[in-house]
């Protein structure tokens, strides 16, 4: 759940020396001796922070030789700390049901096929809830059940998808998917 993650991540950069490791981490990638050399902290200490900002995915890993360096996920990082306002805004949408009705009327053939995805944000909004909404809420869909799903109503199964994430829709992790909360989505059908 999208949701959780974002608790998730304010609960793990609610530390001033993660905090600290991110600053460090944000001029370019760092060993772990170095780290803790730069901070002051026993290895044990950097270890147990670097896994914390690993679990929620704004460090990640590579090993060069003998070392392993730490990167920082920085696109994951923005992405999270800009998630609260992200989804304020995305929820604000209001839409009259006729005009749902419009839209959809609009961009499905007679065989409830989607014509086209629209390019107006709104309209889009429209559609991708009224595709997502016959999934069932709490389900764990792989990427191939999400793809086959999306396939019956249009070929661009990976733009469905991934608009689906960027709205707030659904939530992927691992190649995983689940709804989020109605209460995320831009609008409820």
């Amino acid at each position: 759940m999208q949701l959780d993650k974002l608790v998730n991540f304010h609960k793990a950069v609610g530390d001033p020396t993660r905090i600290k490791i991110i600053i460090l981490l944000k001029e370019g990638p760092l060993h772990g001796q170095a780290i803790s050399h730069k901070l002051g902290l026993k290895p044990p200490t950097i270890t147990h922070h670097i896994s914390k900002l690993r679990d929620i995915g704004l460090v990640y890993q590579r090993r060069e030789g003998n070392t392993i360096y730490f990167h920082l996920h920085k696109k994951m990082l923005e992405f999270s700390a800009k998630g609260i306002l992200n989804l304020g805004e995305e929820t604000m949408m209001e839409i009259t049901e006729k005009e749902k009705l419009s839209i959809i009327k609009n961009f499905f053939d007679g065989d409830g096929r989607l014509t086209n995805i629209p390019s107006k944000r709104k309209k889009k909004i429209v559609i991708l809830a009224y595709l997502v909404q016959n999934l069932s809420a709490g389900k764990n869909y792989t990427e191939k059940e999400i793809n086959e799903y999306i396939k019956k109503y249009h070929e661009d199964f990976a733009t469905i998808r991934r608009e689906w994430i960027m709205h707030q829709f659904m939530f992927r992790q691992d190649n995983v998917y689940e709804l989020n909360p109605k209460v995320m989505w831009p609008m409820v059908f």
